[in-house]
This record gives structure tokens, C-alpha cells and sequence, in this order.
């Protein structure tokens, strides 16, 4: 849709039937597929590449150079998937060299304030809330929920399926299936409602719940813990997922709660 009082540079690609609003300013080299809206003073800068109905809005600024000292200049990308909702002034980078992109998935939420740094790659139906931070090089996976104004450091991963407390300051791995919360935060609990909402059965869930029993509650540190579930649990795909999380792992697990000792 053309829009006078906006700026679309001309060698940028822009499906048909896409909505641009008032002064938004989109730059070369962007791609936008069929369906997405662009609000009012939305920035749009080179190598974003936008899914299929879309929703920016004002004032976010999609694809700006990464704030990182070692960029320099490559040609890099900010890749989002289709049925994302951006809300206003939220912030993403694209990648380094590092990676050469930064990923969303479809379906994610990123509400209002929120900024995603070089080299993130999100999954699918992610939600982030006001005002999360993300540093560069985060993965986080399909259906995980950050509270509002959580703050997550660099080279951290974030399994699939959790929920982390707004105001957390994620410094470690968060591995799959669980809930994290406290200072600093910690395991607090498989996140069973989640998991019911998205048709896990009592019996799957009951299976994860022990699994994170013995890697949490039972005394064992986490190479201990593991070595026990691969001798003693059945193995099941949530099992040998939560095992090949933490093979992974180079930030380390976030530990389990334990209360303070006077």
C-alpha cells in the first residue's frame, strides 16, 4: 500500500498487500511478505527479512547494526517468521559474523520495550514481555514465556516449554520443561500447566517431574544426576531431550533452590 509521508527506499522487496503506516522509514535491501503491518514511525533498516502477516508497532526499530565493538560492517540479517507481533519500541539487531543472522521464529510475541541483541536465534510461539533483554548469542527454544523485565546474559540457552519470572537475571542454562524464579534464579518446579495447555498428558508430565526430582532434589550434582537418569529412567524423548540439553550446556545449569542457612 503506497504511503506518501512514509520512505520506502526502491530496491526494497514489499509483497502487495502490505500495510505501511505513516512516517515509517524502510531502507534497501529489506524484504516484507504478504499481510504485514507496519505502524506509524516504525524503522526498518538493511537486511531485515519480515514472514507473512506480521504486526510492528510504532516506534520499533527492526534490523539496526548489532551494538557489539567487533562488528564491522558485514552483511548481516534479521530474519522474522510469519504471525509475529512486535509491539512498540522494541529493538532488534541483526547478527554478526558470529552467525550472520538474527533468527525469530513464527508466532512470537514480543511486547513493548523489548530488546533482542545479535546473533539470538527465538523459536516458535515465544513470548517475551515488557521490557525482557536479551544480550547476543541467546538461543531460546519454541514455547518458552520470559516475565516482563527479565534480563538474560550473553551465550545463555533457554529450553522449550519454560517460564522464567519476570525480573529474573537469567545468568545460566534454563533447561526444558521447567519454571525459574528467584535470586539467583533457580529451578522452582516443572511447568505442568504449560505443559497440560499444550496437550502433554498427565502421564508424560508425571515422567518429566521425576526427572527433574532426581536432577534437583536428591543431592547429586549435575553430571551425578544425569549419569543416574541414563542408568535408572526409562529413556523417552523428553528424557534424552533434557539429557542432550545439558550435554550442551556451556554457561552451565541454573542450580536448584536451596534457602539460606543462618
Amino acid at each position: 500500500m503506497n504511503q506518501p509521508l512514509a520512505y520506502v527506499h526502491p530496491q526494497a522487496k514489499i509483497a502487495p498487500n502490505v500495510v505501511i503506516e505513516p512516517f515509517v522509514n524502510i531502507e534497501k535491501d529489506v524484504e516484507i511478505g504478504e499481510g504485514t503491518w507496519i505502524g506509524s514511525n516504525v524503522t526498518i533498516m538493511e537486511g531485515a527479512r519480515i514472514g507473512k502477516n506480521c504486526r510492528i508497532f510504532p516506534g520499533a526499530v527492526i534490523s539496526a547494526i548489532p551494538q557489539d565493538l567487533k562488528f564491522a560492517g558485514e552483511e548481516t540479517i534479521v530474519k522474522i517468521g510469519d504471525n509475529v507481533t512486535i509491539r512498540e519500541f522494541v529493538t532488534i539487531n541483526r547478527g554478526t559474523k558470529a552467525s550472520w543472522e538474527t533468527v525469530i521464529g513464527n508466532n512470537c510475541l514480543l511486547m513493548a520495550y523489548v530488546h533482542i541483541a545479535h546473533d539470538c536465534i527465538i523459536g516458535n510461539n515465544v513470548i517475551l514481555a515488557n521490557a525482557c533483554n536479551l544480550a547476543g548469542h541467546i538461543e531460546i527454544d519454541d514455547w518458552a514465556i520470559l516475565g516482563g523485565l527479565s534480563a538474560v546474559h550473553q551465550f545463555v540457552h533457554i529450553g522449550k516449554h519454560t517460564m522464567i519470572s519476570g525480573g529474573s537475571m537469567v545468568r545460566k542454562d534454563v533447561p526444558p520443561f521447567t519454571k525459574a524464579g528467584r535470586e539467583p534464579v533457580s529451578f522452582v518446579g516443572v511447568n505442568s500447566i504449560g505443559l497440560r495447555r499444550r496437550g502433554f498428558t498427565n502421564e508424560r508430565i508425571n515422567e518429566i517431574q521425576e526427572i527433574y526430582r532426581q536432577l534437583y532434589l536428591k543431592g547429586r550434582n549435575i553430571s551425578q544426576a544425569v549419569t543416574y537418569i541414563e542408568a535408572n529412567l526409562p529413556a523417552t524423548p523428553d528424557r534424552d531431550e533434557i539429557i542432550a540439553f545439558i550435554n550442551r550446556s556451556t554457561r552451565g545449569m541454573m542450580k536448584g533452590y536451596t534457602r539460606n542457612k543462618e
